[in-house]
């Protein structure tokens, strides 16, 4: 079964140099996974970071589910991620020594379970953002002359 690519992170690659990624689950409330299945969420500006043993996930936004009731949850709540202790461990150790961030780069539905592609990641300066830019256009000019 393929799984079904909720939301994106398409500025992260960008922004930021992935060193290793891996797969957390997600604790959700209510009506967000339901609202998750009608492609409603946002990982903009999004980024989790470790709170004693646990790994939060920030300005993730879900929409309201409209069909929802009272129960609905606030859009932007931080949520828990979850892994083991020993992978929380690790990513909150290194990302304090080296001084990197934990970004989400996509999230998606597999076997019926709400997943998170979270990352280690570094952030790129000016001029390597303008690099890949150049790089980009060169490729494309590449494949646009081997077409014709």
């Amino acid at each position: 079964m393929a799984d079904k690519i909720v939301a994106t992170n398409r500025q992260a690659r960008y922004s930021y140099t992935i060193l290793e990624s891996m797969e957390a689950g997600i604790a959700l409330k209510g009506t967000e996974v339901k609202s998750l299945r009608g492609g409603k969420a946002s990982l903009n500006d999004s980024f989790a970071r470790a709170e004693g043993q646990e790994l939060f996930l920030y300005n993730m936004h879900i929409a309201p589910y409209e069909f929802g009731n009272i129960a609905n949850v606030e859009s932007m709540r931080p949520r828990k991620l979850l892994l083991h202790r020993s992978q929380i461990k690790k990513l909150s150790s290194e990302a304090a020594l080296k001084h990197l961030a934990i970004i989400p780069l996509k999230v998606y539905i597999k076997n019926g379970f709400v997943k998170v592609e979270i990352a280690l990641a570094k952030g790129k300066k000016i001029y390597d953002k303008r690099e890949a830019i150049k790089k980009r256009e060169s490729d494309r000019e590449l494949r646009r002359k081997m077409a014709i």
